[in-house]
């Protein structure tokens, strides 16, 4: 079993990546004012995630929660590779996204079919949780199918309690083959070994979308449901376990077309059972837009099969931000202002500290050093109390390393063009 375990593991490390985001952050009103920083010196915060690179030219899967705020994207691949991201598109609804980065040599994941995913069998979760780069984790699969949890529109999860922490997101849920049968997604906060991940089969479908035309399609039914309680079964005399009832239906949409009403209870869609709004939900979106299937309907008691031409889902599309796909800068990128007297004596630094940094471009060698404005820079290449202009003749020649005063911390930042 051992042996088992360090074999999946082995394989499908291959293919995970730790990937590491850039958002804007305020300057605090107190620290601008002090260092006579401009309205447009923002520094940035970092955050992390995981994702599994897919096709060999590339691509990568990961949550779209983990890049949803993100202005630049880095990707450190297992041989120690970082390189940027850009973003190909993103799926709110099941909260995933796909990158793209330029490389070779790459191993892309082989994904498993979740539907023949048995509870019970072991699985190791693979990612960054806390920013430890390829933590593996085991435990099984808890659960299949589960939705209305409420995280996403449209929810296939795998419940696992395999260990899932912050930086898993985006990582995968593999098999003893070392194949992904999901995608980590969340876990309960009130629960101990309760997570959850995406099921590979839908993660797969969007994710193939995604690359190809830059968003999801999915097909819709045009109606919404709710759960058929005992009371509502009682009221419309039928069984609590019949289906599931139809609140409205929306004009003009294609259970309109097919003559259906609110207040009929949807028993199955082609000819699968469905119990649940989340079970409709998904069953429906296992279907191509235009395609005709049978929806079983109990109205007044009787049953009936209609055939519907399934629409498009009217998701609302993400726009892909500008700033995701920030251009490279050409030199370390960051400036430095004068430290005035007053201030360094302020800070109790010598009087001719005369450096602090006013701007950081991001994305830039200097944001993922991770300087940021106001700090305070008390040696450049060894020279103690530099001024501006000798930071500046220190980084003429694309390296620069940094020794740094944040508040009472002092750190080294290692710069190269």
């Amino acid at each position: 079993m051992s042996d088992a375990f360090v074999a999946a593991a082995e394989k499908a490390s291959a293919s995970v990546v730790q990937i590491e985001v850039t958002t804007r952050s305020e300057v605090p009103e107190d620290v601008r004012n002090f260092f006579g920083l401009e309205e447009g010196d923002q520094p940035t915060q970092r955050g992390m995630g995981s994702g599994v690179v897919f096709t060999a030219d590339g691509a990568i899967l990961t949550n779209n929660h983990v890049i949803s705020d993100a202005v630049t994207m880095n990707v450190r691949l297992r041989d120690g590779r970082m390189l940027s991201a850009k973003l190909v598109g993103r799926d709110q609804a099941t909260d995933l996204a796909v990158l793209k980065i330029d490389a070779t040599g790459l191993v892309p994941a082989t994904f498993a079919d979740s539907n023949a995913a048995r509870v019970g069998e072991w699985v190791v979760a693979i990612g960054s949780p806390h920013g430890l780069g390829h933590t593996v984790t085991a435990g099984v699969v808890s659960a299949k199918a589960r939705g209305d949890i409420g995280a996403s529109a449209i929810e296939d999860y795998l419940q696992t309690d395999a260990s899932i922490n912050p930086g898993n997101s985006g990582g995968p849920l593999c098999d003893l083959d070392g194949h992904v049968l999901g995608i980590n997604t969340l876990v309960l906060r009130t629960a101990q070994g309760i997570g959850f991940s995406v099921s590979s089969n839908l993660a797969r479908r969007v994710a193939q979308q995604i690359l190809k035309n830059g968003f999801v399609q999915r097909a819709w039914l045009g109606v919404a449901p709710q759960p058929l309680t005992p009371d509502l079964a009682t009221a419309f005399k039928v069984q609590a376990s019949d289906g599931v009832l139809v609140g409205s239906v929306v004009d003009a949409g294609p259970a309109s077309k097919a003559n259906m009403k609110s207040g009929d209870v949807i028993a199955s869609v082609a000819g699968k059972k469905v119990h649940t709004p989340g079970e409709l939900t998904r069953e429906v979106t296992t279907h191509e837009v235009g395609d005709v299937i049978d929806v079983e309907v109990i109205r007044n008691q009787q049953r009936y099969v209609t055939k519907v031409t399934l629409g498009t889902r009217p998701d609302k599309r993400i726009p892909i931000p500008a700033q995701a796909q920030t251009a490279p800068q050409t030199g370390l990128g960051f400036s430095v202002k004068e430290l005035t007297a007053e201030q360094a004596q302020s800070l109790g630094l010598p009087a001719k500290a005369a450096s602090v940094v006013s701007n950081v471009a991001m994305g830039s060698s200097a944001d993922r050093s991770g300087l940021r404005p106001g700090d305070i820079i008390v040696e450049a290449d060894g020279l103690a109390d530099p001024v501006p202009a000798q930071v500046q003749k220190a980084a003429s020649d694309g390296e620069l390393l940094l020794r740094v005063r944040r508040k009472d911390t002092f750190f080294f930042a290692a710069l190269r063009k």
